[in-house]
């Protein structure tokens, strides 16, 4: 989901809900958004009546939470475990789940406050996402300290330092 706006995402979200009953015709990652949905009847409103819902503000000092980005970051947290992106994420959800007897809810919201205040560093400070910041709040999940090395932050290399290193 690159290069999208917020009436995309909300759009797709609705889009699942409105297919949720033939999931065979989803793809893979329209059927882990429907799974992320299901878990979240508290939602289906706002999906079934989507129109009313494009422009809608949520705003956390009244008290609310965007049920899209809720489910954005579910979903977001589910894609770095597949791919185990960053390197390690994919054993930190594992070991979350099995704490909580499976429930991938439960740990997925567990680490959705680290991704959540990663990205609204990166946002606050106009800089992309710090990967060390971001892994050391996971680690520390399940007990675990800050990483021995530091990781290579993408945005931290510039386009010519990485021709330079090739051979």
């Amino acid at each position: 989901m690159y290069d999208v706006n917020t009436h995309d995402v909300r759009r797709f979200f609705a889009y699942v809900w409105q297919h949720r009953f033939t999931p065979l015709q989803l793809d893979g990652l329209q059927q882990k958004a429907l799974r992320i949905i299901e878990a979240h009847p508290e939602y289906e409103h706002y999906l079934a009546d989507i129109d009313n819902y494009l422009d809608k503000n949520w705003l956390p000092e009244d008290g609310e939470s965007n049920p899209f980005l809720h489910m954005s970051l579910h979903l977001s947290l589910q894609e770095q475990a597949a791919i185990d992106q960053p390197p390690g994420i994919r054993a930190i959800h594992a070991q979350l789940c099995a704490r909580y007897h499976d429930d991938w809810i439960r740990a997925e919201h567990e680490m959705m406050d680290a991704l959540a205040e990663t990205l609204w560093e990166a946002q606050r400070y106009g800089r992309g996402l710090d990967v060390n910041a971001y892994m050391t709040r996971l680690r520390k999940l399940v007990g675990l300290g800050q990483e021995e090395h530091a990781r290579l932050n993408p945005h931290d290399v510039g386009l010519s330092d990485k021709i330079s290193e090739r051979e």
